[in-house]
């Protein structure tokens, strides 16, 4: 028996040469064969991308396991799936979130998505009635989706019993002088409580918050702006607000307009977030950052947004163009342009179209304010995009987020990659998690999150869309995943499926 166990212990001999490589291989076969055997672990494996997550920091070549809709596997280990995709030197990120989007029709939704945007959500404009916007997306929405309660179509019921908040181009463009009326009219002590009560409604019927396009609604009065914040203050959600006005002529500055928000959200204790900060604030956009890092700094709940152009756009009946517009914004009618033709405005066509109605780009923002806006730490993205009815609107409903990455990271090195991608998911995601469970999922590559992630190629990636040509689709978006289900892959969009789940405060029936 000592001798026999020498052989294997002791004394090399040349049996146990021989016999060693036999075993050897026929082990390194069977773990072969076991391993082909065992059944895929995951739904789907994303594999030697370079995945980065702006909360943890993560920036590593790493192997993506999804089940069930979500990350259920990080590693840098092999994963093994029923379905591999090989993300060889692309970027693997959190789905970008917009939390600026308007009307969110499926055909301006696909361009969105080909700009690499999983969840797209209309804080300013809002809907109402609440139910019935997110009835009428349910089981055909491309992308998550989620809507504010709107102080301007809640106004709107009030004062003309129409529903038109939850139609795809929203009320922004009513064109009758009779349904236009209610943009100037007080609202009474009566009217008053119905119309906090419209908003309580919407609230409990999953609304994210109350969104605010005050400089749409001349008429509200500064105690109707007040009261609103009280209730969100009351409900516990943010309000997003379009400020009262914009530009450098007293009164009705834009520094007048963010102080009456900045006050409310003070005295109120409701949680503020502003608007297209840059279109708000134009020329003042840096003493305006300065105000919101203030009141930051003394423990107000206040967040703002940008997008990445220097034209914003609207209605061009809106409020925003009564008589006076030149002075205010300092522009005049050369820097409008009519989006469904892409022409320049005289004072002639500019009369003519007010009356037609339809969407104008005003050239009003500095490049140096826009450059400072969108690489300030804490401001997030949103594209505050509209559908594309006519074929015709701001390219910031396509390419924002694509425009961001590449000419911002890559071209201008205005900020770092990172960076970015936080302004686009984790940072929006934080702003409504408080009381919107469903956003503490999002905007993160972590086990247990939401399957919404966007994978691109950071050497490729640029907005295609333009003011002429508003509806191309980004490039170096490969892939979109939204629960786990590809609605981009290789690039191109994949037809009929409709992964989009609701985002809302709590659920609400939909008979």
């Amino acid at each position: 028996m000592l001798r026999h166990k020498s052989v294997f212990f002791g004394r090399v001999t040349r049996r146990t040469i021989l016999i060693t490589p036999v075993l050897f291989l026929l082990g390194y076969g069977i773990v072969l064969t076991l391993a082909h055997q065992q059944p895929a672990a995951y739904d789907l494996v994303i594999t030697g991308g370079r995945a980065m997550d702006p909360e943890s920091n993560l920036d590593a070549l790493r192997n993506i396991g999804i089940s069930n809709g979500r990350i259920a596997a990080i590693s840098s280990g092999p994963l093994r799936g029923k379905q591999e995709v090989k993300a060889t030197g692309l970027v693997v990120a959190p789905g970008f979130i917009d939390i600026h989007a308007h009307g969110q029709d499926n055909k301006s939704l696909m361009l969105k998505v080909r700009d690499g945007v999983c969840t797209a959500l209309d804080l300013e404009e809002g809907a109402f009635p609440v139910r019935e916007w997110y009835a009428s997306r349910a089981g055909k929405a491309i992308i998550n989706y989620g809507a504010s309660v709107g102080h301007i179509p809640v106004r709107i019921k009030l004062k003309n019993g129409l529903d038109v908040g939850h139609r795809p181009t929203g009320p922004f463009g009513l064109q009758s002088e009779k349904l236009n009326e209610w943009k100037y009219e007080k609202v009474n002590a009566e009217e008053m409580g119905r119309l906090l009560a419209l908003l309580k409604r919407g609230l409990d019927e999953g609304a994210l918050g109350i969104g605010l396009g005050i400089q749409y609604t001349p008429g509200a009065t500064r105690e109707e702006i007040y009261r609103i914040f009280q209730l969100a203050a009351e409900r516990r959600c943010v309000v997003a607000v379009h400020v009262r006005s914009m530009g450098e002529i007293e009164p009705g500055t834009s520094i007048e307009s963010m102080q009456e928000v900045i006050a409310d959200a003070a005295t109120s204790g409701a949680s503020l977030h502003i608007v297209h900060i840059t279109s708000s604030s134009l020329r003042k956009t840096p003493v305006i950052l300065d105000m919101i890092a203030g009141a930051r700094r003394r423990g107000l709940d206040i967040t703002a947004e940008s997008y990445p152009y220097t034209a914003a756009s609207t209605y061009i009946s809106s409020a925003l163009l009564d008589p006076g517009w030149q002075e205010r914004l300092g522009i005049t009618y050369e820097d409008l342009q009519w989006a469904a033709t892409g022409e320049r405005l005289t004072e002639e066509t500019f009369t003519k179209y007010r009356k037609q109605n339809g969407f104008v780009i005003m050239h009003m923002i500095p490049e140096e304010i826009c450059d400072l806006a969108i690489s300030n730490p804490g401001i997030i993205l949103g594209s505050d995009g509209v559908p594309f009815a006519t074929g015709g609107e701001h390219p910031r409903g396509a390419g924002s987020f694509a425009r961001l990455l590449g000419r911002y990271v890559r071209e201008k090195k205005a900020l770092t990659l990172m960076e970015a991608l936080g302004k686009m998911t984790v940072i929006p995601a934080r702003r409504l998690e408080s009381y919107v469970p469903q956003m503490k999922n999002k905007g993160r590559l972590k086990i247990g999150a939401d399957a919404d992630i966007t994978i691109f190629d950071p050497v490729r990636i640029l907005d295609r869309a333009t003011f002429e040509n508003p509806m191309q689709p980004s490039e170096g978006i490969v892939d979109v995943i939204i629960g786990g289900i590809f609605v981009v892959r290789d690039s191109a969009p994949v037809e009929s499926v409709f992964p989009g789940q609701a985002i809302q405060r709590q659920p609400i029936s939909t008979k």
